[in-house]
């Protein structure tokens, strides 16, 4: 990631001083990290005199004046770069969810001051430009070397108790134990994440899901401090929800967190393995050989729907979570008719995660099994694929409107019934996917289900 010109620091140093701050000083530190994101805190110079000396250098953006932060644009390369530059600031977590903030910004307080009101010590040190100088009012860099989470007050979950989810994925992500201080003030305070926004929770978690290589640590770590509880009160009922029988060596819990551990970090992905067993615990029926659970992953669909809608997640990724869920349990053994039918119904863009997530579970169950039928399944899809067989309407030689030219009908239910029985048709034939085929077809079908119709038909052709 490029830095800061020298040009505009320097213009900056004439009159005051300017420092790395933020997650990129973190970093630089940890593991060799590769810095993505430049942050920089500028001291000793009013908002609008910096303002007027990075314009000299690129294009300044002040939508976050309020919070006394500088969008700066500069070129590298002809490719834009955005930084944030802030003057030093006092803020807390104000409003309905902690959305809002009350800010003091002064460029006349020292930057130690703006260091210490941040969320853990790792990430409350500064770099002062250009000579690297280290400044650590919290010792963070000793916290940092020790793999050690630590809040930088005792105040800190009361002024935005988001952090305590923010201590999980940190936790999870950089692999690091929360100092028992720390620990303890999220156990204490728990309940008060209840304050916080959904989409500032859904953030949190999404970092968990996507950017830890071992997500299940942060889970474990909600569990233990009474998070889960309070922000996925499903997935902690499916605690000590044993699975007798031999298939799984794990609870209902664990095997949750192993199967997201095993899925790639993507964020739909592993959402849907964090739901797929869900409903487990409602589903579960006790028998001579074990236990079944019959049902879970259609019950499991809907509550993934339900819980995303709560966390207001987008429609669409919701939608496709709840897909995986819902035919996770579906089999390899089946026909290419069979086959083609899942592809359909699952999606093109949706049908390898689909198989991943089964590799996944497999995983977690913990028995040992392979996915040789998962792998082969694969390559027929592919194969399948590649013949470019039809998989949705669009495919289809005959579309929506020859359909309502031919039989006189107005856009109405009826016309999709037509194409859905066309699209069964195909899937079970590709070879037939020709226009006059599916003329024959259609004619047959409309004609053989006309009475159970008729009020459509009659208003299309009035």
């Amino acid at each position: 990631m490029c830095q800061l010109s020298t040009d505009a620091i320097e213009q900056i140093l004439q009159t005051g001083r300017i420092y790395e701050v933020g997650g990129a000083v973190r970093d630089r530190f940890l593991d060799n990290r590769t810095v993505k994101d430049r942050d920089y805190l500028v001291t000793g110079i009013p908002y609008d005199t910096l303002s007027g000396i990075l314009r000299r250098f690129g294009r300044v953006d002040l939508v976050g004046r309020s919070f006394g932060v500088i969008k700066f644009t500069q070129f590298h390369d002809d490719k834009p770069i955005t930084f944030d530059i802030a003057l030093p600031r006092r803020e807390y977590s104000t409003g309905a969810g902690h959305k809002d903030f009350a800010v003091d910004f002064d460029p006349d307080l020292p930057v130690e001051a703006d260091l210490v009101r941040r969320d853990f010590t790792i990430n409350a040190m500064a770099l002062a430009l250009p000579g690297q100088e280290l400044i650590d009012p919290l010792d963070g860099m000793i916290d940092l070397k020790n793999r050690t989470l630590r809040m930088t007050s005792e105040n800190s979950f009361l002024e935005d108790p988001l952090r305590m989810l923010r201590a999980v994925q940190f936790s999870a992500r950089f692999n690091f134990d929360i100092e028992p201080t720390t620990l303890e003030a999220m156990k204490r305070h728990h309940e008060l994440i209840r304050t916080v926004s959904a989409e500032r929770i859904a953030e949190e978690l999404n970092k968990l899901l996507e950017k830890a290589e071992k997500p299940s640590g942060g889970f474990q770590l909600m569990h233990e401090t009474g998070l889960l509880a309070e922000v996925l009160p499903e997935l902690e009922d499916c605690v000590g929800v044993e699975q007798p029988g031999g298939y799984h060596r794990y609870d209902v819990f664990e095997h949750t967190l192993r199967v997201i551990d095993a899925c790639p970090p993507v964020l739909h992905l592993r959402m849907a393995a964090l739901f797929h067993d869900i409903n487990k615990p409602q589903h579960r029926r006790l028998t001579d050989t074990g236990a079944t659970f019959y049902g879970h992953e259609t019950s499991g669909s809907k509550t993934a729907l339900r819980v995303l809608k709560r966390l207001r997640y987008p429609r669409d990724f919701a939608r496709d979570v709840a897909m995986l869920v819902e035919r996770h349990m579906f089999t390899t053994a089946v026909t290419d008719k069979g086959m083609r039918r899942l592809v359909r119904r699952v999606g093109q863009e949706l049908i390898f995660d689909l198989l991943d997530l089964r590799r996944a579970d497999v995983v977690g169950q913990g028995m040992g099994g392979t996915t040789d039928d998962v792998d082969e399944f694969e390559r027929d899809i592919r194969d399948e694929l590649d013949r470019k067989p039809p998989f949705g309407f669009s495919d289809l030689a005959l579309n929506g409107a020859d359909i309502m030219k031919l039989f006189g009908l107005r856009p109405s239910p009826r016309v999709g019934q037509i194409l859905n029985h066309l699209m069964e048709r195909v899937l079970d034939n590709p070879e037939d996917n020709t226009r006059e085929k599916l003329i024959e077809f259609a004619r047959d079908y409309h004609e053989n289900t006309m009475d159970v119709n008729d009020s459509e038909k009659n208003e299309g052709t009035n």
